[in-house]
């Protein structure tokens, strides 16, 4: 499970005009993408239902988002993903603290890596460095018109062979 803002339709489209050029990636499909505010994993569904009280009781503002940018996750060879960037927003960063403060009251182990909010377009296992860097620096300069963000959900992640299918669960109104 995750909690997470859905990409617009007309903002994935652009996204997707994006994805190609590199060989073996696979790329996300546009109603998959999204902006992380908490990965949670593989949890009981005792501990989902107290995650999703939780989330509830969220108030925050709606939000306005930019992306900005692409990068990759990994180093060299072992690169696992591109991405879009999103520009710093401290709505955003506020919003995804909150997000970890509910896990944390539902009984979940805290995140110890840092928040960097993106979205990841494609996972690109066993991908030559060169095809990677190439991608990344002919989408450097990416930058979406803005986007008003009401809501944010908490999804459920199924793996299928062509990648993880996500279905929403729980919505929560940002006002």
């Amino acid at each position: 499970m995750f909690a997470a803002v859905e990409i617009p339709p007309e903002i994935g489209a652009d996204l997707f005009r994006r994805q190609q050029g590199i060989e073996r990636a696979r790329w996300r499909p546009v109603d998959a993408l999204h902006i992380t505010l908490r990965f949670v994993g593989e949890i009981p569904e005792h501990a989902a239902a107290d995650l999703d009280a939780e989330l509830s009781q969220i108030t925050a503002p709606p939000l306005e988002l930019v992306l900005e940018g692409a990068g990759s996750f990994g180093e060299r060879r072992d690169a696992r993903a591109v991405w879009a960037g999103v520009a710093d927003n401290p709505a955003l960063r506020s919003l995804a603290a909150k997000c970890e403060t509910a896990a944390r009251r539902a009984g979940l182990k805290p995140e110890k890596r840092p928040y960097r909010p993106h979205v990841t377009l494609a996972y690109v296992k066993r991908t030559g460095p060169a095809e990677v860097g190439r991608w990344v620096a002919d989408n450097n300069l990416l930058q979406s018109p803005p986007f008003r963000v009401t809501w944010f959900g908490l999804w459920s992640s199924t793996p299928h062979p062509q990648g993880s299918r996500y279905d929403l669960q729980r919505e929560y109104p940002l006002q």
